[in-house]
């Protein structure tokens, strides 16, 4: 079987910058004592509570803003993933257009 061996050809398997894990997540979902809860994937608690979705969402990103941008993902009542953002870093002058 190739490809799973040692080689060091190709593959760009190493790991040098420690971004290859993809971009930073957020999510906002129903907590389940009430109210709205941002949290990171695989964290044990919330990054923000909130009253309201649209606070959570509001906190999400500027959450995100504040480390280098990422991507935030919006959860209805029900559990299931409504709506997702780009955020992109900081205060960017020149920001990318979303194309929904």
């Amino acid at each position: 079987m190739a490809g799973k061996g040692g080689s060091s050809k190709g593959g760009g398997g190493g790991r040098t910058g420690g971004s290859s894990k993809g971009p930073e997540r957020r999510t906002v979902q129903p907590s389940p004592g009430g109210g709205w809860d941002v949290v990171k994937p695989g964290g044990k608690r919330a990054s923000a509570h909130t009253d309201t979705q649209a606070q959570a969402m509001e906190r999400g990103r500027e959450i995100l803003g504040n480390i280098s941008g990422g991507e935030l993902t919006i959860k209805g009542k029900d559990g299931k993933i409504r709506d997702s953002d780009t955020v992109a870093p900081g205060n960017d002058p020149n920001p990318p257009r979303d194309t929904k």
